[in-house]
């Protein structure tokens, strides 16, 4: 099962990524698979003619199987970082339709008929200064609260352990979570995130479900006293 970040976590997450310019090209990776649930091997098999900026859609040719072959919407920020990423290409002497959007690099030099093999020394790099900075930031709290030196330490790895071993492609799974916890039908998300196993729908249902009764517990309020726990019916009625 993957792996699921808080709001405030996902958050220090993309901006640790967005303050280290040595890794925008894999901070706008990032970006667009948690906007659009794009898998690692779809990122690096797009080209520029699979993007269409103008009309928000992106051509998902290459995939795990042929369900994932799909057209995704993109939104803002979807669109933000492709934009980006465009920009860098055509600055640097690319950005025709065949060429790929994650080029090959090697020794500094662009090579955008073929693409990057992996996103994973900068993506390391990237939970690796977002776990520093989560954990800098419970410590500096604990103290704050007047703990000590080991309860300071207690909290800087409680805080940082979210982020251990944190995978890209675990941005997949955080999107069709926040998906499945904002109601968006199966259908929909089937459609968006290609393939997902009976077993993960299971999964995403649960999620729904107690997104579901975590919602209803801000309506009411005064308007009728609870039943005794003793008198509430345990069991469906014939």
């Amino acid at each position: 099962m993957g792996r699921v970040l808080t709001r405030e976590q996902k958050l220090l997450l993309f901006q640790t990524a967005a303050s280290k310019p040595e890794s925008e090209v894999a901070y706008c990776a990032a970006v667009i698979a948690a906007n659009t649930t794009c898998r690692k091997v779809e990122l690096l098999s797009l080209r520029w003619s699979d993007v269409d900026l103008f009309e928000r859609v992106l051509f998902v040719r290459r995939s795990k199987t042929e369900a994932g072959h799909r057209a995704i919407p993109l939104n803002d920020e979807a669109l933000a970082a492709f934009s980006r990423l465009r920009r860098r290409a055509e600055a640097l002497g690319g950005g025709a339709p065949e060429h790929f959007v994650f080029p090959a690099c090697e020794h500094g030099v662009v090579d955008f008929t073929r693409s990057q093999k992996t996103f994973r020394t900068a993506w390391r790099a990237i939970v690796r200064a977002a776990a520093a900075a989560a954990g800098r930031e419970a410590a500096r709290a604990a103290l704050n609260a007047g703990g000590r030196i080991g309860a300071a330490k207690a909290a800087w790895r409680r805080a940082a352990q979210a982020f251990r071993g944190l995978r890209f492609h675990d941005l997949r799974h955080q999107s069709i979570t926040e998906m499945a916890e904002a109601g968006v039908p199966e259908a929909a998300m089937q459609s968006i995130a290609g393939h997902v196993s009976k077993k993960m729908l299971e999964h995403y249902s649960h999620v729904r479900m107690a997104a579901k009764r975590q919602a209803v517990q801000v309506l009411g309020g005064g308007l009728i006293a609870a039943e005794p726990e003793a008198e509430q019916p345990t069991s469906k009625p014939n």
